[in-house]
């Protein structure tokens, strides 16, 4: 009998911690109008304003949130559903050159109760959040 413990006490705290590691990864999407998911889109609205200088709103394709972090990919839009205004940004002349891609992503963390930014692009025309899981050590199943 104590064989067998001291053979199956070493599995169970294996099966213990990788359960512990699959939980961790668990994500999930704020529904629409919850008040999270209005706490995420606007910490990431404050500097997308600043930086654009007119008011948007978010046309969220995926949210998903893991613990204390966040991930965003979506169209940022005029209150109102129009197209943004990017010529008095930096973005004109990328739009103007062909390599501008109207999206934006970000990922962001949740500190003190409040959702903060951690890093968000405008207009990639590539996959830029690739490694962010790493880079960040962020949860990947944000990102999926």
């Amino acid at each position: 009998m104590l064989r067998r413990l001291r053979f199956c006490l070493p599995a169970l705290v294996i099966l213990v911690a990788v359960a512990g590691v699959v939980s961790a990864q668990e994500a999930s999407t704020p529904a629409p109008g919850s008040a999270e998911r209005r706490a995420i889109a606007d910490a990431l609205r404050a500097p997308v304003e600043k930086e654009l200088k007119q008011k948007v709103v978010f046309k969220i394709d995926h949210l998903k949130v893991s613990g204390e972090w966040a991930f965003l990919r979506g169209v940022p839009q005029r209150p109102g559903g129009g197209k943004v205004d990017y010529n008095a940004t930096p973005y004109r002349r990328r739009i103007e050159d062909g390599v501008f891609d109207d999206w934006i992503c970000a990922l962001l963390r949740k500190r003190a109760g409040k959702w903060q930014v951690v890093k968000y692009v405008i207009g990639a025309t590539d996959v830029v959040y690739e490694g962010w899981d790493e880079e960040y050590k962020a949860p990947s199943a944000i990102f999926n």
